[in-house]
């Protein structure tokens, strides 16, 4: 039975999964599309982006000055990624986000600009498919149990 699956433990961090494509990592900001409507603001569960801006009395409308996200706090939700009418917002593959001081979890504008560097395009790190992590046919045997389950009672 146990010969034909593939181990269990990945040796990181020298091996690492690559994400699936809907992975909700570390976001990504996009200082230039941003028009500072708080719409981020409003839709995260704890209130979290940090949103500064003055009127621009030259141009008629807000001007964004700083955005941040403190990701010690941040649940990943991807709410604000969803409801950004400007799509400046958007979820990485980056999950390694461990440091030895709280504070800096919290990223500016700056700092959440940058693009992660991709674990397929790191050669330092050997890139393991999420789609080979569990042998084929492993959840079958739980997919009618799964389906048919009765919360009503």
């Amino acid at each position: 039975y146990h010969m034909n699956r593939l181990p269990i433990t990945i040796q990181y961090p020298y091996d690492k999964l690559i994400p699936s494509e809907r992975f909700r990592g570390r976001i990504h900001f996009e200082f230039d599309k941003c028009i500072a409507c708080e719409v981020c603001v409003r839709v995260c569960p704890i209130n979290l982006p940090v949103v500064d801006w003055k009127f621009g009395r030259d141009i008629g409308k807000k001007r964004l000055e700083n955005y941040s996200i403190d990701f010690g706090i941040c649940i990943f939700c991807g709410n604000c990624v969803e409801y950004c009418p400007t799509n400046c917002l958007s979820m990485t593959e980056e999950y390694e986000l461990s440091t030895y001081d709280r504070h800096e979890l919290n990223y500016d504008h700056i700092a959440l600009g940058r693009l992660p560097i991709s674990v397929i395009e790191d050669l330092t790190i050997r890139a393991i498919p999420s789609s080979t992590y569990l042998s084929e046919g492993t959840m079958d045997k739980y997919s009618d149990s799964i389906t048919s389950t009765n919360y009503s009672d």
